[in-house]
C-alpha cells in the first residue's frame, strides 16, 4: 500500500479513536472547563464568518465539525511516514511522539498564530490535559496502524515497501478470529 495512503487511513483511524477517548475524558472535566471542545471551536471559528454555521441545525453542525476533525486527522496522518521514516523505532512509540508533535505545532503554533484560538498555554490545564491524552491516543492509534498498513508490523517502516504479501496478513487475521 502506498505509505501516504496508509498513513492517512492510520490518521484516520487515530481520529476515530481520539474522539471517543476525548468524549469520555470530557465528562470528568470539572464544570468550569466542559465548553466545547478544540473541533468545535475551531469550526464554529472558521466556518462561522461564512455563514454557513448559521444555516446549519445542531446535528449538521456537529456532524461538519466531526467531518472536519477526521479531515485534519487524515490529513495530519498522510504526512506521518515522512516522520517515522527519519526517526525509525517502535511505530507506537513513533506515533505517540508525532501526536504530541502535532499537538504543539497546532495548540501552540498555527491555529493561535491565525488567531483562531489561544494558546494553549491560556486554557485550562485540566482541558489541556485532556487534549495531551487524546494526541497521545491519535498518535498511538495513527503509528501502530500505518505500520501494519504498510507490512512493518511494530516497526515503523514507511520509507520501505511492505516486506510481507496480503496473504500472510489475511491468514494472520484469520487465526485471531
Amino acid at each position: 500500500m502506498n505509505r501516504y495512503a496508509a498513513g492517512a487511513i492510520a490518521g484516520l483511524a487515530g481520529t476515530v479513536v481520539m474522539t471517543a477517548a476525548m468524549r469520555a475524558m470530557f465528562r470528568s472535566l470539572p464544570e468550569t472547563d466542559r465548553y466545547p471542545l478544540p473541533p468545535r471551536l475551531i469550526t464554529d471559528r472558521v466556518v462561522g464568518p461564512t455563514g454557513l454555521m448559521d444555516a446549519l441545525d445542531e446535528p449538521e453542525r456537529r456532524d461538519l465539525t466531526l467531518a472536519l476533525h477526521y479531515g485534519y486527522g487524515a490529513a495530519a496522518g498522510a504526512l506521518y511516514p515522512l516522520v517515522a521514516r527519519r526517526i525509525g523505532g517502535p511505530a507506537v512509540v513513533t506515533g505517540i511522539g508525532y501526536g504530541l508533535a502535532v499537538w504543539g505545532a497546532s495548540y501552540l503554533g498555527w491555529i493561535p498564530a491565525m488567531r483562531i484560538l489561544t494558546p494553549a498555554t491560556r486554557h485550562p490545564r485540566a482541558r489541556n490535559s485532556l487534549m495531551l491524552a487524546a494526541h497521545v491516543v491519535w498518535g498511538g492509534v495513527t503509528g501502530a496502524t500505518a505500520a501494519y498498513l504498510m507490512g512493518g508490523g511494530g516497526q515503523s517502516r514507511a520509507a520501505e515497501e511492505p516486506k510481507t504479501g496480503g496473504r500472510e496478513r489475511a491468514t494472520a487475521i484469520r487465526e485471531l478470529a
